[in-house]
């Protein structure tokens, strides 16, 4: 039965207990209210997980269509400039067709004055008709050949010119104001679904604040309950062992080393010991009453006041812990009860075993020691031997 009770109460005892029960020793039906407070809690988060899980998924959706229009509107962008550089370029073969146009009016131009020059125009009769002679009419001929080659080749440039222009023209025109009139339409739809994105952003957001607080409301629920839980086992485990050592006769002065281990290392200093060693002289003569399973600040029971002595010196969670006697044997270090320095814990067995331990108490020094001692002693400044079944060691925190 012990050892059960022992296991319950180790289980318990890695749990953090920083909140204080309404009542010294909760009662089940405390704890019962607390577990629906818990389970109402979580039913809440959980309702507001599920719909913030779908609102993540939504968003997770919508960024990635905006993130494809992103890319579009990218590749429209650059496609733009291709077609801009398309444009530039046939801007400059039009004006490369222009100057061959100008070039070719001007060859005509001179052909014109020429011929005007000359005397009539270009027909091969009007040159025979003026001819002054055979060599003359032979002149006039080549000269007209020429005139009508160049003619010819100056009026195909000119019409070549034009056409090459034209269609540059034309085709820029159209693929620039086509990749314009996309590109707006892209950056369009872009900027609906970065928009909508961050509409569910914002709605994710707000999601996320509220499940927060849940959480955090579920996590005080959780922990009031543990608490509540902890405290009544602690105060149960030590009734019974108390009570269990009143019956309990033959017990040692002090009880034979068996082989007991402990902690290796202490997690307090002389400084801190010293302030639990002060923290426990003021309760006791403040002459607060013992009440099972209180830590504090108005009653204690034994190991009540150990944990509130070391807490008020500086030690939480999760280095110390509000624990039951037993427990406390196993988390400090083994000191010969010869090496005691005050602030040393004290522990009382009614078999001269761990899970027998039902007392504990602060060392003060000069064989004496600060204690809860029970419902009907108080808080006591007291001999180290007032307890019986005294273990061979002390604790150091």
């Amino acid at each position: 039965m012990n050892r059960k009770i022992f296991a319950i109460a180790l289980v318990f005892s890695l749990l953090p207990s920083t909140a204080i029960a309404a009542t010294p020793k909760p009662t089940q039906a405390q704890i019962d209210a607390a577990k629906k407070i818990e389970a109402e809690k979580k039913a809440a988060a959980d309702a507001a997980a599920k719909k913030l899980n779908s609102a993540k998924k939504t968003l997770r959706q919508l960024t990635d269509i905006a993130n494809k229009k992103r890319r579009l509107y990218i590749e429209a962008q650059n496609e733009l400039k291709a077609k801009t550089k398309k444009a530039e370029l046939a801007m400059k073969h039009l004006q490369a067709a222009q100057e061959s146009v100008s070039a070719g009016k001007r060859t005509i131009g001179k052909l014109a004055v020429n011929a005007y020059v000359m005397g009539g125009g270009f027909t091969d009769l009007d040159s025979i008709l003026h001819a002054d002679g055979p060599q003359d009419l032979a002149d006039r001929l080549n000269a007209l050949d020429a005139l009508g080659d160049n003619n010819s080749k100056a009026l195909d440039r000119f019409k070549s010119a034009e056409i090459v222009a034209s269609a540059a023209q034309k085709e820029a025109d159209l693929a620039k104001q086509a990749q314009a009139t996309a590109t707006v339409k892209v950056a369009a739809a872009k900027k609906e679904a970065d928009e909508a994105a961050a509409l569910q952003k914002e709605e994710v957001d707000k999601l996320q604040a509220v499940q927060d607080k849940l959480a955090k409301e579920l996590a005080v629920a959780q922990k009031k309950r543990l608490t509540l839980e902890q405290q009544r086992q602690i105060a149960l485990l030590e009734e019974t062992n108390a009570g269990i050592a009143e019956l309990t006769p033959d017990q040692s002065k002090i009880w034979p080393d068996i082989g007991f281990t402990g902690r290796s290392s202490t997690r307090s200093n002389e400084v801190m010991r010293a302030q639990a060693v002060e923290y426990a002289k003021k309760q006791v003569l403040a002459k607060k009453p013992y009440v099972w399973g209180d830590e504090g600040p108005n009653a204690f029971d034994c190991s009540g006041l150990v944990y509130a002595a070391y807490r008020s010196a500086g030690l939480g969670w999760p280095n110390w812990d509000r624990l039951n006697s037993s427990l406390y044997w196993v988390a400090t270090k083994r000191v010969p009860l010869s090496q005691m320095v005050p602030g040393d814990l004290l522990f009382y067995s009614y078999k001269g075993t761990v899970s027998t331990i039902h007392h504990i108490s602060i060392y003060a020094g000069d064989g004496m020691m600060w204690e809860a001692h029970s419902k009907k002693g108080g808080l006591l400044y007291s001999s180290i031997y007032n307890v019986k079944g005294l273990m061979p060691y002390a604790g150091r925190v």
